[in-house]
Parts: structure tokens; sequence; C-alpha cells
């Protein structure tokens, strides 16, 4: 293990002690919930822009939590060097809003495939390379939410760079939409995608073209087809039972893939 620090996550290899696992959270405020949900003694580790993380453990394994900041580009920055620094195993994290109208609140959304309308993927695979999940961290996710008896769906997820154009809002300054995205939430709902996030098609093509495994699994706090403000106890629940699923399917993954004696 070295001391060398990566630039943007402020982390070193040997500050992770051996950590395998990534869990990232987008927002850097939710990060130390994440990792005491996980293990009340878990610790921080730094801090630099949008990047927070600390260092739980669980079953015996380093679980390192990240916060990556919003969108694609701070996504990619930090699964460079995260990779770089030995992670093996990243599950991605956070809120979304469903776009399919037999979807209630809340619902855990977990990701088998994503339409790339970011930018940063391309950066590193041509439009045409997928962006799948793992089936190996993606069956955790599942089978710990039918273990906890949690409301979840599978499916694909339209993951824009904007949070307001390429995701067809209209409650903007200029209240316009350019042509390109104009109607694509209806196409989208043809095309059985279920919800819009900002994250997944970044994660899910570099981790595939860096020979790692990643899953995605986010909490629906809104249904666009209804409404565009979360309420706060759907919120708080959302959260609730997201930080549940997370905790026991890397309990799962884990003891699914124990270290060889």
């Amino acid at each position: 293990m070295t001391n060398e620090v990566k630039y943007h996550v402020r982390l070193s290899e040997s500050m992770l002690e051996g950590a395998r696992y990534a869990v990232l959270p987008g927002d850097p405020g939710r990060v130390e919930k994440t990792a005491r949900n996980i293990d009340p003694n878990a610790r921080f580790l730094a801090q630099n822009r949008e990047y927070t993380s600390w260092l739980a453990t669980l079953n015996g394994e380093r679980i390192l939590v990240c916060s990556t900041g919003i969108g694609g580009p701070s996504v990619s920055i930090a699964l460079e060097e995260l990779a770089a620094l030995g992670l093996k195993y990243f599950y991605r994290i956070g809120t979304t809003g469903v776009i399919q109208p037999d979807i209630d609140l809340p619902c855990l959304i977990i990701t088998t495939g994503a339409v790339r309308l970011d930018g940063a993927s391309t950066h590193y695979a041509p439009i045409e390379y997928p962006a799948v999940a793992d089936l190996e961290l993606t069956n955790s996710l599942v089978d710990a939410a039918r273990e906890l008896n949690l409301p979840y769906r599978t499916g694909i997820t339209a993951s824009s760079d904007t949070f307001y154009p390429g995701q067809e809002r209209y409650d903007t300054y200029t209240g316009y939409v350019p042509k390109r995205f104009q109607g694509t939430m209806q196409e989208w709902q043809k095309l059985h995608v279920l919800n819009y996030e900002m994250e997944s098609a970044t994660l899910l093509t570099i981790i595939n073209t860096f020979g790692l495994q990643a899953a995605m699994v986010a909490s629906a706090i809104v249904s666009r087809v209804k409404e565009e403000t979360p309420d706060d106890h759907v919120l708080r629940l959302a959260e609730e039972q997201l930080a549940t699923l997370i905790k026991h399917a890397l309990e799962l993954h884990i003891n699914r893939n124990t270290r060889p004696a």
C-alpha cells in the first residue's frame, strides 16, 4: 500500500486499508449517515470539493462511502481515482424521479441498463457501447430487496447530463426545452424506461471499460407523471429504505465472495 494521495478524492491506498467496496451517494451530506448505518463506528477520511469520504467495516470488509457530486463528469473523476486505489465493487445509490404511472412511491429502482444521455461516458466508449449493470452486484440488490420485503422495480434508466432540459422539465427560467428533448419523456415511457437520474450511464459505462463491477439503485421520491416536487414524508421513507437495502446487499455480496483463507 502507498501513501500517495489522489488529487481530487484526497485518499491513498493506505487510508483505505484494503477496501474493495465503494458505496457512492451523490450528496456529500448523505455520506456520514450512510457510513454509520453500515457501521456505527465508521470514521471520517477526507473532504475535498464534492468528494466526502468515510470508511466503514462490515463482516470484516472495509467499505468506502464516497460522495461523487451531481452528474457524469464528477462521477468519472471519482471512478478513475478510486479504481486506481484498488476499489473493485461499486454501488451507486441516489434518488430519482419515475416516469411510469404504475410505480408507487417510494420505490427502489434497480437499474439494469442506462440510456446514455450523458457526455462523460462517450469519452470512454462510443455511444454504441452499452451501459449495463453487473449481474452479480445487481442480484445482491434484488435479493436484498426481496428478503427485506421492500418495494422495488428493475429495468432501464434514462441517465441525463442535465436536470432540466435533458429530463424535459419546463419549469425553468426560460420555460423552453430544445427540440431534441421535446417529447422525449413520452418516448422513454413507451420504451418502458422507468426513471430519470444523472449518473448511471457514466458509472456503468466506465466501470465496464475498466473490467470492474458496478450496480445502481435509486429511491424514487417523485412521480414525474403527477408532480415535480417530492413530499418530505416520502423522501424520508425512501432514504430509510435505501440505507437498509444497501447494507443488506453488501452483506449478501460479502458473504458470497469471502476472501480465500
